[in-house]
C-alpha cells in the first residue's frame, strides 16, 4: 500500500473531464486531509449574497461599508447552511482550526462580529463560505488516482488577492499550464 501525502494546504484545480458538474471549472482550497477524509473550501465560485446582507439576516450590526461589495462562495456541497470563514490567522476565535501559519478556518459567530464591526484586529484577508467540500477516508485518493483532480501547492494570493474570475487560470500557472493547454489534453487531463 502506499504510503499516506497529505494535500492539505494545497489546490485541487478540476480538469476539463472532471464529471462532477459541482466541481467543474473550481479550485479547491484543501484545509484539512488526513488518513480520515479530506475537506476543503471551493475559492472562486461567489454566490450572489453579499457579507453584509448575511451579517443582517443572522443580527449582527455591520459598521464596514465594504462588505456590501463582498460576496460569499459556495464552498461546496457538505453543510451548506453553515459558514465557513478562511481567514489570516492573526488571532484565534471560539472555533478555529490552524491551517498553516499564515492561514485559519473558523466557524464560529465571534469571527463574523469582529468582520462587521471593522476593528483593526479584525482579519486582515478573509474569504467566507456556505457549505464545505469533504472526502471520507480514501475517497479523495481514489479520485486523484482516476479522476479530473489536478493538484498543486497553494498560493494564499490567489486566495485572497486574486480577482475570483482569475483564479481558476492563476491556480494552473502554478503547474505551468493554462486552460487552452489543459482542453488540448483533453480526457487524459488528470491522469498520471
Amino acid at each position: 500500500m502506499a504510503e499516506f501525502v497529505s494535500y492539505k494546504n494545497h489546490f485541487l484545480i478540476a480538469a476539463p473531464n472532471m464529471k462532477d458538474p459541482t466541481f467543474a471549472q473550481t479550485v479547491v482550497y484543501i484545509c484539512e486531509h488526513t488518513k480520515s477524509g479530506a475537506m476543503g473550501l471551493v475559492i472562486n465560485r461567489p454566490i450572489h449574497l453579499s457579507v453584509e446582507s448575511l451579517l443582517t439576516r443572522i443580527g449582527i450590526e455591520n459598521k464596514n461599508p465594504a462588505l456590501k461589495d463582498v460576496y460569499l462562495f459556495d464552498g461546496g456541497p457538505v453543510q451548506v447552511e453553515r459558514g465557513f470563514v478562511l481567514h489570516s490567522a492573526n488571532k484565534k476565535y471560539h472555533s478555529t482550526m490552524t491551517v498553516t501559519d499564515r492561514i485559519s478556518l473558523s466557524t464560529s459567530r465571534d469571527i463574523l462580529e469582529e468582520i462587521g464591526s471593522a476593528q483593526t484586529d479584525a482579519p486582515e484577508h478573509f474569504l467566507l463560505s456556505l457549505g464545505y467540500s469533504g472526502w471520507s477516508e480514501g475517497q479523495l485518493e481514489a479520485e486523484l488516482s482516476v479522476s479530473g483532480w489536478l493538484v498543486a501547492p497553494a498560493d494564499e494570493s490567489i486566495i485572497f488577492n486574486t480577482p475570483v474570475e482569475e483564479r481558476y487560470e492563476k491556480a494552473l500557472s502554478l503547474l505551468g499550464i493554462n486552460s487552452v493547454t489543459l482542453e488540448a489534453w483533453g480526457e487524459d487531463a488528470g491522469h498520471a
